[in-house]
């Protein structure tokens, strides 16, 4: 007795987008055969690339996303800016690196002589200059200390606002103590951040002496005057007072009863009131 034939092998499915080629396999989400060209390893199975791409999230939740993993996103940009900075004047002079004057710092660091002849940009360009790579690395080293701290603590808008309040009240200091200096570099940005965070302590009932931030100020608070001739005193006061101030508001715990608007309303008045200040002390001069 003869056995029946064997029945005809079934026909290779073809790819859902290449329908010369055999699938192979499924996509584990809608069943459509598919090559291997056409598939996505997903966490279980494999998904066709449409079906990826639907699953994907929109752009403004990507964003989202994103923007939650950079909890120091302004400080790592202001930090670009000022190595941007430093690198070219170091193309434009390499002798820069060891503390050189340069074209930058005849154009655009504080001066009250340049003041005068309405150069204001000053009060801010300043902030972004820098007498070798010592200074600007030992500032951008504090700048990533603080920022890591303060910045996700107290949300990017206040963080800059607070950074110009100390850029600015460093300059208006820089004016008032040493008006025919040529000064430059982020040092009173950086000590508005660092009073900001002693302050900040203080207002919360923590001892700011019993934190690294505490040592830290007072550590260059010290240097400050023991190399007055070399460092900026009063860009250093200026910008530490600037942050202070900011700080009864920025850093007010609930309980006080500080209004949200305040945050942002206290650094903007101490950047108009540090402005002011160099103004006068330049128009009185």
């Amino acid at each position: 007795m003869s056995l029946p034939p064997p029945p005809p092998p079934a026909a290779a499915e073809a790819c859902f987008r290449h329908p010369n080629r055999d699938a192979g396999r499924r996509c584990t989400r809608c069943g459509r055969p598919a090559c291997s060209d056409c598939l996505v390893q997903a966490t279980v199975g494999s998904h066709c690339v449409e079906c990826a791409k639907a699953a994907r999230p929109d752009v403004r939740t990507r964003a989202t996303f994103w923007n939650a993993r950079q909890p120091a996103l302004v400080t790592t940009i202001l930090i670009g800016i000022n190595l941007a900075v430093f690198a070219m004047m170091v193309v434009q002079d390499p002798q820069a690196i060891g503390g050189a004057l340069t074209r930058l710092h005849l154009e655009f660091a504080l001066y009250e002589p340049a003041l005068e002849q309405g150069e204001w940009y000053r009060l801010v360009t300043s902030g972004f200059l820098h007498y070798g790579i010592i200074h600007v690395g030992f500032n951008m080293y504090l700048l990533y200390v603080v920022g890591q701290m303060l910045e996700p603590a107290i949300g990017r808008v206040k963080f800059l606002l607070v950074y110009f309040a100390g850029l600015l009240g460093g300059s208006a200091g820089a004016v008032l103590l040493s008006p025919d200096a040529l000064t430059a570099g982020a040092s009173g940005a950086v000590f508005g951040l660092l009073a900001l965070a002693f302050v900040g302590y203080w207002l919360n009932g923590t001892n700011p002496m019993s934190t690294s931030i505490g040592s830290l100020l007072i550590l260059n608070l010290v240097l400050t005057f023991l190399w007055s001739n070399r460092i900026s005193v009063g860009g250093h006061l200026g910008g530490a007072i600037a942050g202070g101030l900011c700080a009864l508001a920025v850093m007010a715990p609930a309980y006080r009863g500080v209004p949200k608007w305040a945050g942002y309303a206290a650094p903007v008045g101490v950047i108009s009131l540090s402005v002011a200040i160099a103004v006068l002390s330049v128009g009185s001069s």
